[in-house]
């Protein structure tokens, strides 16, 4: 029997997107879902209630006010598809929000309120029994969310595991090798390869094993990413941005060494394609979250042909 697997990545918190992923089984008719790491979001947008009644807010360079509820609520909508979380504050109470602690403290609150909506959506829209979905967190996700995300019912914490599902082995990594911002869950080249090599070792059949990665590998075409200056701004060339591999080593000695059937990747956003590494299929999605865009790709195996094909989606 074919399975079909839907596969996307860093939805970055994007109410938008997640719940297009959600409804993914419905959609494509995919029998597995997965969804790679970076699954919080960058920002906190703070929803001020001026004393003349109206509401403002201030984001990406620009001042929104608002003078009724519905608008209030279209607001909220659009940057929470953006991946933004939001705090309706009054003056004093933005005021009170003083120190670096206190700023993480809520953003840390509001972060953990919309992982748990997430988990409750997904308990009560999907069936383990009928469509079996896996997550993880990813090298930008705070440590602390990682019981929010092993807390649902309806979709397995696949981070640091080998999760047997259909006769497939979804081998999962969150980290990804250091970055210039230094993210929570980046480790080096040395931890990579020796995280990968210690979950593939537990693999019983690397024919039938799916890399849920969430690094892509280094030098693929599916790791361009912006080349950025001493100031962390992107460099041009020739009239364009000036694009390098930034992906991992030691996920592309990992997949050399261990022949995956299939090898699914996120990360860098720039990149959605697939390419061949030796008898190893490997997939970035890509993401456009902030534009409440999913990216995606729909997999079918096939237990005697292994890949039988793949589409890039978007959604």
């Amino acid at each position: 029997m074919v399975l079909k697997l839907f596969f996307a990545t860093d939805v970055h918190g994007s109410e938008t997107t997640f719940r297009k992923w959600l409804n993914a089984a419905g959609h494509y008719g995919a029998d597995v879902l997965l969804l790679g790491g970076d699954l919080t979001g960058k920002m906190l947008v703070p929803i001020v209630q001026e004393q003349d009644g109206t509401w403002t807010a201030r984001y990406e360079g620009a001042r929104v006010r608002v003078d009724d509820e519905k608008a209030l609520a279209e607001v909220e909508k659009a940057l929470r598809q953006r991946g933004y979380y939001t705090q309706r504050m009054t003056p004093e109470e933005k005021e009170s929000v003083r120190t670096p602690e206190q700023v993480e403290e809520l953003f840390k609150s509001r972060m953990a309120e919309v992982l748990q909506g997430w988990v409750g959506l997904a308990d009560e829209r999907l069936d383990p029994a009928k469509t079996p979905a896996v997550w993880m967190p990813g090298n930008d996700d705070l440590e602390f969310i990682d019981p929010f995300v092993s807390s649902s019912k309806a979709i397995q914490n696949g981070d640091g595991r080998v999760i047997e599902i259909g006769g497939y082995y979804i081998l999962s990594i969150g980290n990804a090798n250091t970055t210039p911002w230094n993210c929570p869950r980046d480790v080096t080249e040395d931890v990579l390869a020796q995280k990968i090599d210690e979950l593939a070792a537990t693999v019983p059949d690397m024919s039938r094993c799916i890399f849920n990665v969430h690094a892509p590998p280094w030098g693929s075409n599916l790791d361009l990413a912006p080349e950025l200056d001493d100031d962390f701004k992107p460099t041009v060339e020739g009239g364009g941005l000036k694009m390098i591999p930034v992906g991992s080593t030691a996920v592309l000695e990992a997949i050399r060494k261990w022949q995956p059937l299939l090898s699914l990747h996120g990360h860098i956003h720039e990149c959605s394609a697939g390419i061949k590494i030796g008898r190893t299929l490997c997939i970035n999605t890509g993401s456009e979250y902030h534009e409440g865009v999913l990216r995606g790709s729909l997999v079918l195996l096939d237990p005697k042909k292994g890949v039988k094909n793949f589409a890039l989606t978007v959604g």
